[in-house]
């Protein structure tokens, strides 16, 4: 039996390749003898998001996808505008829509019509959902709630969860999982000063009472900080002032533990529209591993290493990994 169409178009950013995308262009195989994807050229793309990867690295990640799947039966185009060839093309006989870009592909058949060409026919596939219900999407792996499988990486669940660390990963915490900025114990903001500058955009978290104080020393504000008022197991002789932050969230969380109290801390300070500055009873140091879980990709956590310097660590899909993997080795706390 014959495949209904012959030339089916695709259109889309494909950015971060992923479940959602291979579901996309598996069923337009299944629809179609050929079919052409039409990607978002990087002028149009970072217009939606300046974290969109480069066009030739999102075109690879398909062309490795159909190597295996697609038998030959797909090619790659840039994409410049709105609409692509779709309203001039004689040749192809079908489009691929998602449910919002069904408008978009009604507004190319009125132009066919107008033009005297016929009609294409319209396959809306609906969308891949998570394993919370939501939608998978670029758009949401670039906010860091899931992964490009289509899995949330901090579930309601475990959001809601205590967690007690093992002593196993005593050695491996204490290990910089970023970029270590060295400067003297006695002068803070030479490290500090050189970790700012290397930061080229996204959110900056604070953690550590030292660090939060020496950036607002430096006259610069976190938009998220976690101070629990001691350094070095040793409590401040004097509170850092709240007053530069526009929200303060208290939690508790006792050493060794990550409590659903923090987690919720967290979730929320990276929600809101601020500087928030999270004032933890007990111990923030293991904030860290909850904070990347649950950051956007390119994010910058920013934290003391005592007699060496400031770590930096970038939120990207490896750290949430990494994150999820130690997260997953902590004793769950009844």
């Amino acid at each position: 039996m014959g495949m209904r169409l012959k030339l089916c178009l695709v259109g889309g950013t494909f950015d971060r390749f992923h479940v959602g995308h291979a579901h996309l262009l598996a069923n337009t195989l299944a629809a179609t003898e050929l079919a052409e994807v039409w990607i978002t050229s990087d002028e149009m793309a970072r217009v939606k998001s300046p974290q969109i990867e480069p066009f030739e690295t999102r075109r690879e990640a398909i062309l490795s996808w159909a190597d295996s799947h697609a038998d030959g039966r797909i090619k790659t185009f840039e994409l410049n505008d709105s609409f692509g060839p779709a309203p001039i093309r004689p040749d192809c006989d079908g489009i691929i829509c998602t449910p919002e870009t069904l408008s978009n592909c009604n507004e190319i058949n009125s132009r066919r019509l107008a033009s005297g060409l016929t009609p294409l026919e319209i396959i809306e596939v609906p969308h891949l959902l998570d394993d919370e219900g939501g939608v998978v999407s670029s758009t949401r792996i670039r906010a860091g709630s899931i992964s490009r499988k289509g899995e949330t990486w901090l579930s309601s669940l475990d959001k809601a969860k205590n967690y007690v660390m093992t002593n196993n990963l005593d050695q491996e915490l204490k290990e910089p999982s970023g970029d270590l900025f060295s400067g003297p114990d006695d002068m803070h903001e030479i490290a500090m000063s050189s970790a700012i500058e290397s930061i080229d955009g996204g959110l900056l978290v604070a953690v550590g009472d030292v660090t939060v104080s020496t950036l607002l020393g430096m006259e610069i504000i976190p938009d998220i900080a976690f101070i629990d008022g001691y350094t070095k197991r040793k409590e401040l002789p004097e509170k850092i002032d709240l007053q530069p932050f526009e929200g303060v969230l208290h939690c508790s969380n006792p050493a060794g533990t990550i409590t659903a109290s923090l987690i919720s801390a967290i979730d929320t300070a990276l929600y809101s529209d601020g500087t928030v500055c999270v004032d933890v009873d007990g111990e923030e140091d293991l904030a860290p591993i909850i904070i990347h879980l649950l950051a956007p990709l390119g994010s910058n956590i920013i934290y003391g290493q005592p007699g060496e310097g400031v770590v930096l660590t970038r939120t990207d899909e490896f750290v949430k990994e990494r994150c999820r993997r130690i997260l997953s080795t902590f004793e769950v706390k009844k």
